[in-house]
């Protein structure tokens, strides 16, 4: 099957389902949901509140001619995931894919001037806590829904689902001072638990993870020169990742084109080499 055929064929196979994105309002939350709603399907889009940023993802999945559904909450609050769970299975019949992107930023804003264990406090409820509940919870579903489709049609063509989470792919090797040492912890847990959530909800349910090297994301494209080389400088392809090569991996992940890839840790970098100061 010739490139262009295999990103036909995945547009295709997408049409008619939904996806649920998690921290869609910017960045690479809103680049997944735009690349999956181009390939056809409908999104539930997350934030913590409605925003104009939000609005604005919701707007460009609407020129596509695809559905865009709201559904909030503060992933800070634990408490909320469950009620958060309801509402995104509540639009459509089915759910075919869960996309784990939310997370916290320690980088800007009023977080970047807080005590280390702050933000670690922080990271561990908003990122690791929070994806392993809502993965628990979004996979029972899952089963439950396959199960019923397998003895309503044990020929079904539909998507197997999936459940996508974030990684970062210097958790690997370690990053020396305090963002390599908390991100590190937090993702690295995810990266982890990615594997054992693949076990546990198989063979119904796919899970893998993507792990993201240097993104020009909001902190990449504003900081110092020193990172801006760095970051350039860890790549084979010498330039910084963007959303949208990071959202081409969540759309292989969320297709039939990988429907026998489960439980992997794929990095989206442009191949890392070591930096040497």
């Amino acid at each position: 099957m010739s490139s262009t055929n295999a990103s036909a064929h995945i547009s295709q196979s997408l049409a008619g389902n939904l996806f649920v994105v998690t921290g869609s309002s910017t960045g690479i939350g809103r680049s997944i949901a735009v690349t999956l709603a181009a390939a056809g399907a409908n999104v539930v889009l997350h934030g913590r509140k409605q925003s104009p940023d939000l609005e604005a993802t919701a707007a460009e999945i609407e020129q596509l001619g695809r559905k865009a559904y709201f559904a909030f909450a503060d992933f800070a609050e634990l408490t909320s995931l469950d009620g958060f769970v309801e509402r995104a299975f509540g639009f459509e019949e089915r759910v075919t894919g869960w996309i784990n992107n939310a997370g916290g930023d320690v980088l800007t804003g009023t977080w970047k001037d807080q005590p280390l264990q702050a933000k670690l406090e922080y990271l561990w409820k908003t990122d690791v806590a929070a994806t392993l509940l809502l993965s628990r919870n979004v996979g029972k579903r899952l089963i439950e829904q396959s199960r019923v489709e397998d003895k309503e049609s044990p020929a079904r063509t539909k998507i197997k689902p999936s459940i996508v989470t974030i990684g970062w792919d210097q958790a690997w090797q370690g990053m020396a001072g305090e963002s390599g040492e908390l991100f590190s912890t937090t993702k690295g847990a995810i990266m982890a638990m990615t594997k054992s959530l693949a076990h546990s909800l198989a063979p119904f349910v796919r899970v893998n993870c993507i792990a993201p090297g240097w993104i020009q994301t909001k902190w990449g494209a504003s900081t110092t020169p020193y990172w801006d080389n760095r970051a350039k400088s860890e790549s084979l392809m010498n330039r910084w990742g963007n959303p949208k090569d990071v959202a081409g991996a969540a759309l292989f992940l969320c297709s039939d084109q990988s429907d026998f890839v489960s439980g992997q840790i794929i990095p989206v970098n442009g191949g890392f080499r070591h930096w040497q100061e």
